[in-house]
């Protein structure tokens, strides 16, 4: 019995090892964790189940016969985070380069629906060359079938991708369709198409950090929503972000304690305002003020700045936040900013997250650049995306909210549940000099009849209280006290129950 023990203790530790001491050596070297470190950072200690660590490839081609290394490549299993439970992937770069075969894809797709069968989500971390051109098709085929597995998965339970060194080819697709991605700076990076190719094919010379790197993709292309120094705080702030998240889509997220009393006050609100309609201020001031310990967790901080997405938790419950950012391009909305809202909009609503939208838009960005990239279309993407929405929503409007773009960002008619306003909301078509120069253009050359006009103009409906007749405002609170309105208001939802028509699915305009 003690030889049996031994033997299984001895083949424990050459899967352990992954690819040999050399090459852990080798990853070490380059400032990075390996699969198994990298697990023991992200999962509570002792908590990590692993599944299939003595399995090896299939290949009979190219050599691949002589060498079997236990666990192909891939650390697959399940764990807790925080106490509540997670499956998990981390892929091996020291075992062939971390790259994808058949059984490495048959590992994955374990887990994966261990996952959706569970109602626990999935984190995958990915250090991979991509496909293992040994075995040629077969490997192609077990990437579609971990992307068929992230289809089927979306929206049932949350999927976070973490690329903690390379990632080509085929590999990213994987990652793109989970719900959030993020990257370790200047180690790791995601592209379709190498530097070589493209300078093969187009004659451009670019390094892959230029062609797919953290900065790359979380300024320009918003494939991923975060980047992070190095492998110790990508996989502490994965652990954060979990935090805030429900397991499925049928559980909530977890309730924290919290330590802000229910009826704070902030007086500090009615004076965030400028006098100056044209004067910027920071957004994200507000919101770190409306959320317990002023603990915000933004997504895609990097990318359209002139609007803000993340995570708070209001008297201890996780709220989705979307907020228009004065401070960036006046807080217009633009194609980049309609995508990146519509996408947070529909994650929050999938997974039952309430919806906190806080308004100052001025508009949709003109010129012919936003036209000709289909602004219309983006821009219904976030319309539609708070429209289908079921989740309990609150809208707080601060200051402007003119024409289309007060359409789109979660106004009662479109299905907002509450809808406050600050006095100094100004909610209208557009602003008061725009307007006065259409309804009055017999008269552009009298400046002081038009100055005239304008202060009349702003003063009949450069406020939320024509919108309050009507009913499309709740309420108008003071600044000081929307922490607590809104607290009370997500309260009051918190048994909401409408359901959209049948419908096999949407057609969102892509």
């Amino acid at each position: 019995m003690s030889d049996i023990i031994q033997q299984l203790e001895d083949r424990r530790a050459a899967a352990r090892l992954g690819g040999g001491q050399r090459r852990v050596d080798a990853q070490h070297s380059k400032g990075k964790l390996t699969a198994r470190e990298r697990l023991e950072v992200l999962l509570d200690e002792g908590s990590f189940e692993e599944f299939d660590m003595f399995v090896t490839h299939k290949c009979q081609d190219f050599g691949m016969d002589k060498e079997h290394i236990p666990g192909d490549g891939v650390v697959t299993g399940w764990g807790t985070i925080n106490g509540r439970m997670v499956y998990v992937f981390s892929q091996d770069f020291t075992v062939y380069g971390g790259s994808l075969s058949a059984t490495h894809a048959k590992k994955i797709c374990k887990v994966q629906e261990m996952a959706m069968r569970n109602g626990a989500p999935i984190i995958g971390l990915s250090d991979s060359g991509g496909a293992r051109i040994q075995e040629g098709v077969a490997s192609l085929a077990g990437y579609t079938s971990v992307f068929q597995n992230n289809i089927k998965a979306s929206g049932v339970i949350p999927q976070i991708s973490v690329i903690m060194g390379p990632s080509a080819g085929g590999a990213v697709y994987s990652p793109a369709l989970t719900d959030f991605v993020f990257m370790v700076r200047d180690s790791s990076y995601m592209f379709l198409t190498g530097p070589d190719v493209v300078k093969t094919v187009t004659n451009e010379v670019v390094t892959a950090e230029e062609l797919g790197g953290a900065k790359t993709h979380t300024t320009k292309s918003s494939v991923a929503d975060g980047s992070f120094e190095n492998d110790m705080e990508a996989l502490m702030e994965v652990r954060r972000l979990f935090d805030f998240l429900p397991l499925n889509n049928t559980s909530k997220p977890p309730v924290r304690p919290f330590f802000d009393g229910h009826m704070r006050k902030e007086p500090s609100l009615n004076t965030i305002i400028p006098d100056n309609a044209n004067t910027p201020y920071d957004m994200k001031e507000l919101v770190l003020k409306l959320a317990d310990e002023n603990d915000f967790y933004e997504i895609q901080e990097n990318f359209a700045k002139n609007i803000l997405t993340g995570f708070i938790r209001l008297e201890g419950s996780t709220v989705g936040v979307v907020a228009n950012q004065p401070m960036v391009l006046a807080g217009c909305l633009d194609i980049n900013a309609s995508r990146k809202a519509a996408r947070f909009v529909r994650f929050c609503d999938a997974f039952e997250i309430p919806l906190l939208t806080l308004v100052d838009v001025p508009g949709f960005l003109p010129g012919t650049a936003q036209e000709y990239g289909g602004v219309i279309k983006h821009g219904a993407k976030l319309l539609y995306a708070f429209g289908e929405a079921t989740v309990p929503r609150v809208t707080v409007i601060t200051r402007k909210a003119y024409g289309g773009a007060y359409c789109v960002m979660s106004p009662k008619h479109l299905g907002g549940d509450v809808n406050y306003a600050w006095p100094t909301a100004e909610i209208a078509v557009m602003g008061a000099k725009g307007a006065v120069e259409i309804l009055h253009r017999t008269d552009l050359g009298d400046a002081e009849k038009i100055a005239a006009l304008t202060e009349d103009y702003e003063d009949r409906f450069a406020n939320p209280f024509v919108a309050a007749e009507n009913g499309f405002i709740d309420e108008v609170i003071m600044p000081q006290n929307t922490r607590m309105r809104v607290a009370r208001a997500f309260a009051s939802l918190k048994s909401k129950d409408i359901k959209n028509l049948w419908r096999k699915h949407d057609n969102l305009p892509l």
